[in-house]
């Protein structure tokens, strides 16, 4: 902007005047012949793009308000894509092809530092340098992004610690689920199974039981039935051979008491008979009696003959009664037998009725053995109801710790249909207490179906994952950028010695050209600089920072001349001719060793004198042989070697007018 005789973007615009209204904008477009797509423009990749046009046309606008915008070929761009675009044909930003008055002394006044800069620029090797910038750049973002990244991952590496833990925890827990699901299904299979066989075997037992109870109650009903027809027929009514009983013991006790009385009359006429026989007796020999009898003999007579015909009535009472009697005791033997054959069949008709209630006994004990059998299988059936019910729940609680593949339980093996139902359930019990320490485990675990987890969890691992490949694609970035850049300036420094002695080949020959001898060269030197750096230092986080010195070896450039017929060697010690005639043959050994597309020249050869002139008129047509020159001259000789002219002068409205004059024409007019 300094060369533009301005401070800033809006002193460039036209401020106006008498006839004109100031502008809002000033622009400038420079265009390029592009046909052997020499032009490059490299990405963000760092990758060279040939520009497929046959003219590049580079445009600035500036805008009274200090906006600057920078367009390419009709595009708006960045001006760091101007000046790669620039330094991909060796045009940058050190000027050694843009060289104005005053300024072709600016190589000799420079540090070496900033000569090198320029011999640099002039060898095409700004490009390189851009790209070094560029690849530091991108190699301290890269590294921050490792930090980022570092950082990041770290931050989630206790939480996938963390989750991965419980994803272990899970996957024991779904191992647990699987051997539940196998202990669950042979379970559930085996329990149907033994539900099935226990409800059909309740209910063969409820049917038989209930129709042996229907046989034994009628059983029971038909002895009941015998038992009353006995004691409703006269045949077989016991009362009633009780009461014939009792009425054949009554005569038995009458004709005994007959005959009890018959036999004490029969002993008393036995005892009187026998005292009337004894009594007989004594008198028939006793004499005194006799003769007593003889003397009462008549009385006596008709006394005894009363006795015998008393004794007489006495043995005939004594026979009718012992006829009596006899009859009485044929009466009671045979009132006796009747009694006997009663008995016999009385007993007979109670043991009748005994066997009838003994067998009424039996079927009522039958019955009560069947009911309470028949209430046990009621009980049964309702444990096995409520076990259905715990089934059920079993197979839902099952559900939700397995899944709904456990619904299909009846696909396991039914083992259970080969064991009786005593070892099935003693082996339930076992796989009941297998199944119910698993829950618990799993209960203790608490992780649900884990969906949420290994969802959570991938997540957080793909991230992992992901800054893991951040961090290894940022390294290989970090290596790769690394290598660049050595390359790079490995290609700079190489190519850099290799410029400068071609350099020094031009250089030789324009100064001897210019002042018809001498020697003139460039040489490289190198200074050793101690400099302030921090440095950080890092482990798993930054730890501290501190100051280090460290050895810079920085190179420069030197100028080496030596007029000829002078023994002056200091380029301070020259004259101002021969600082802008040495500055100039080293500007165009610079431009021929790599020949930029063009060069402006303003007023170089101002202070050449005639013959000077001359020498700088022939060194620039060998430059246009390589490149296009624009020559800011008031010089005629300059002007004579010029193949068009242009001319800029203010017009009657104070604005610029342009010039033009044609080839043939130049000569005539510079003379």
């Amino acid at each position: 902007m300094k060369s533009m005789r301005g401070k800033g973007g809006s002193d460039l615009v036209f401020k106006g005047s008498k006839d004109l209204p100031k502008g809002s904008r000033a622009a400038v477009t420079i265009y390029f012949n592009n046909t052997d797509k020499v032009f490059k423009l490299s990405n963000d990749g760092g990758e060279d793009i040939n520009l497929d046009y046959d003219v590049i046309s580079i445009s600035r606008e500036v805008y009274s308000d200090g906006l600057n915008k920078y367009i390419l070929n009709g595009t708006e761009v960045r001006l760091k894509d101007i000046h790669n675009l620039l330094a991909s044909v060796n045009i940058g930003s050190s000027g050694h092809h843009i060289i104005s008055q005053g300024e072709a002394d600016r190589i000799l006044n420079a540090s070496g530092r900033d000569r090198k800069e320029m011999v640099e620029d002039a060898l095409g090797l700004r490009i390189y340098q851009y790209k070094i910038k560029e690849s530091e750049r991108k190699l301290e973002r890269t590294n921050e992004n490792m930090k980022e990244v570092v950082m990041l991952r770290r931050e989630n590496a206790p939480h996938l610690s963390f989750l991965k833990k419980q994803v272990e925890k899970f996957e024991k827990t779904k191992e647990m689920q699987v051997e539940l699901g196998l202990l669950y299904g042979g379970y559930l299979n085996k329990e149907s199974v033994y539900l099935e066989q226990e409800k059909n075997n309740l209910l063969s037992e409820r049917n038989k039981f209930k129709n042996e109870l229907d046989v034994v109650a009628g059983k029971i009903s038909l002895t009941e039935d015998n038992t009353s027809l006995r004691g409703n027929n006269p045949r077989h009514s016991g009362a009633r051979k009780i009461e014939e009983l009792r009425i054949v013991e009554q005569q038995i006790n009458r004709v005994r008491g007959t005959k009890n009385e018959l036999e004490r009359k029969l002993g008393r006429i036995e005892g009187i008979l026998e005292s009337r026989e004894n009594k007989v007796k004594i008198s028939g020999r006793c004499p005194l009696c006799g003769s007593e009898i003889k003397d009462g003999e008549a009385g006596q007579i008709e006394k005894q003959h009363n006795e015998e015909r008393e004794l007489e009535d006495l043995k005939n009472s004594q026979i009718s009664v012992l006829a009596e009697i006899q009859k009485l005791q044929e009466e009671e033997g045979g009132f006796a037998q009747s009694v006997e054959i009663l008995k016999q069949d009385l007993n007979k008709e109670m043991e009748a009725l005994r066997d009838l209630e003994r067998e009424k006994f039996v079927f009522k004990v039958r019955q009560q053995e069947l009911t309470s059998a028949l209430e046990l299988v009621l009980i049964k059936e309702t444990n096995l109801k409520n076990r259905r019910e715990s089934f059920e729940n079993e197979l839902k609680e099952g559900a939700a710790l397995i899944g709904a593949d456990i619904l299909s339980y009846k696909n396991f093996p039914p083992e259970a249909n080969r064991q009786n139902i005593s070892e099935m359930l003693i082996g339930q019990e076992d796989l009941k207490k297998k199944i119910e320490r698993i829950k618990i485990k799993l209960e203790d675990a608490g992780l649900g179906n884990g969906a949420e987890l290994m969802k959570e969890f991938k997540e957080v691992s793909d991230r992992d994952d992901f800054l893991a490949r951040e961090m290894e694609d940022l390294e290989k970035s970090i290596a790769s950028l690394q290598k660049l850049i050595l390359d790079l300036k490995e290609k700079i420094d190489i190519e850099f010695k290799e410029g400068v002695k071609k350099i020094n080949v031009e250089f030789q020959e324009f100064f001897s050209l210019m002042f018809g001898g001498g020697h003139g060269a460039l040489s490289i030197v190198e200074n050793k600089k101690r400099s302030s750096s921090a440095k950080a230092m890092e482990d798993e986080e930054i730890i501290e920072e501190e100051d280090e010195e460290e050895v810079v070896i920085e190179q420069g450039i030197e100028i080496n001349v030596s007029l000829p017929h002078k023994k002056v060697k200091e380029l301070h010690a020259f004259s101002g001719g021969e600082r802008s005639l040495t500055s100039i043959a080293l500007l165009f050994a610079m431009s021929q060793v790599n020949p930029p597309p063009f060069l402006v020249l303003d007023e170089t050869d101002a202070a050449l004198d005639e013959a000077n002139s001359r020498k700088y008129g022939d060194m620039l047509e060998k430059l246009s042989k390589q490149s296009q020159l624009i020559v800011v001259t008031h010089n005629r000789e300059t002007m004579s070697r010029a193949g068009i002219l242009y001319g800029v002068t203010i017009g009657s409205n104070e604005a610029s007018k342009l010039l033009s004059v044609k080839f043939e024409e130049a000569t005539q007019i510079a003379k």
